[in-house]
């Protein structure tokens, strides 16, 4: 008997994200390109799911089975933390099933001598792990980040900042698999659908986007003949929603890679009034000036795409400084009256109403023209939040020097 090919490609993931370094969508790509529809479907559901819910698998490991799982070798790690997860939160699987597949993985992978280790264990796991889960308390911020498997850091910020049940709503939602959208090239429209069929994707049909993106695309309110300037702008999702609108949109991108990426897709859309720059936002040509909007989707720690990014929680990390001065790069590059739009992917107030306070300029209220998003405290911006409106979250600010 071998392990399935969607559990071997799960446990490869595994490997790579977390003993070589790798990005979990980039490694799930690669490793799942010859699977069919179906089990990629599953390959991709528990890799995800055992990287999001890392931590708390790897204490109940510990509690049940009395050995750190740092100390073991990384396939048996790995075949263990995807067999628990399987046990603890996946229905429709038989344990047993979970179990023998798990020991398989761990026989296919070169550690054939452990895998009575890995079938001991995963039993008693079977037997206790959803009575040890349910008996986990989560009535402070670090219970509740091991409870459902995040940083205490994290936690904690949004524990300070929304209160206990929100934070906890934001944490259970981010453990699930997020909705799959698209924006539908040509008529702009967000629909959000089972799957992304590989043929919609090499006729430049649709790019995928969530439905809280598109909405940061949609307030920087490009109008027909203006010149706009994207300052993050790889790999293009709003660069050519934006080309739809403009007359000319610069697409500036620093890193050689994904800047080809960028051009790449932007003709594959059809959008030929991208230009694309490969470039450090921050030490721009001097002729790249005058525009009538700019778009400033910023690096940030990435908390409100938890749900699609499974092992950004692990390696995120608020970025203040840097999206402070990305939108004073902004501020200089627009014409007088010009309008600057502030995006970014998480949910913490360090990186979002703090960073366009300090910038100083002038806040132009978007809350009336989106009243469903607008900012619970701060209407004057507009905040999509994963547990309230099932998409990505979203801080978004129009400003202008």
């Amino acid at each position: 008997m071998s392990a399935s090919p969607a559990r071997s490609v799960a446990h490869k993931v595994l490997v790579r994200v977390f003993d070589e370094g790798a990005y979990a969508d980039r490694a799930f790509a690669g490793e799942a390109a010859g699977l069919d529809a179906r089990d990629r479907a599953f390959a991709q559901r528990v890799a995800y799911g055992a990287i999001q819910r890392v931590r708390t698998l790897d204490h109940a490991l510990e509690a049940i089975g009395g050995r750190p799982v740092a100390a073991l070798d990384v396939p048996v790690r790995a075949a263990l933390r995807l067999g628990a997860y399987e046990l603890a939160f996946l229905g429709g699987v038989p344990p047993r099933a979970s179990v023998n597949e798990a020991v398989e993985l761990a026989r296919a992978s070169g550690a054939g001598r452990a895998t009575g280790l890995v079938n001991a264990v995963l039993r008693r796991v079977s037997e206790q792990v959803r009575k040890l889960l349910d008996a986990l308390p989560a009535s402070t911020p670090q219970e509740a980040a091991l409870k459902h498997s995040y940083p205490d850091w994290v936690a904690e910020t949004w524990w300070r900042e929304w209160g206990a049940g929100e934070a906890l709503e934001l944490m259970r939602f981010q453990n699930e698999p997020a909705e799959t959208a698209v924006r539908v090239v040509g008529t702009g429209e967000a629909r959000v659908v089972e799957r992304i069929e590989p043929d919609w994707l090499e006729r430049g049909l649709v790019w995928p986007q969530s439905r809280g993106s598109q909405v940061a695309g949609l307030s920087v309110g490009a109008a027909a003949g203006e010149r706009v300037l994207d300052l993050c702008a790889a790999p293009g999702g709003k660069a050519t929603q934006l080309a739809e609108r403009a007359g000319e949109v610069v697409a500036v991108e620093l890193h050689p890679g994904r800047a080809r990426e960028l051009e790449e897709n932007a003709q594959r859309l059809g959008a030929h009034n991208v230009t694309v720059v490969n470039a450090d936002a921050r030490e721009l040509p001097a002729d790249l000036t005058g525009f009538d909007r700019a778009l400033v989707d910023a690096p940030c720690s990435g908390l409100g795409v938890l749900a699609s990014r499974p092992d950004l929680r692990w390696r995120a990390q608020p970025l203040p400084e840097l999206q402070l001065e990305l939108l004073r790069v902004a501020a200089e590059r627009v014409r007088p009256g010009g309008a600057i739009t502030y995006s970014v992917c998480t949910i913490a107030a360090a990186e979002n109403e703090q960073v366009v306070e300090a910038s100083g300029l002038e806040v132009e209220p978007l809350g009336e023209l989106w009243p469903e998003f607008a900012h619970p405290r701060r209407p004057e911006f507009l905040l999509t939040l994963p547990h309230k409106h099932h998409t990505s979250g979203f801080f978004i600010a129009r400003l202008r020097p």
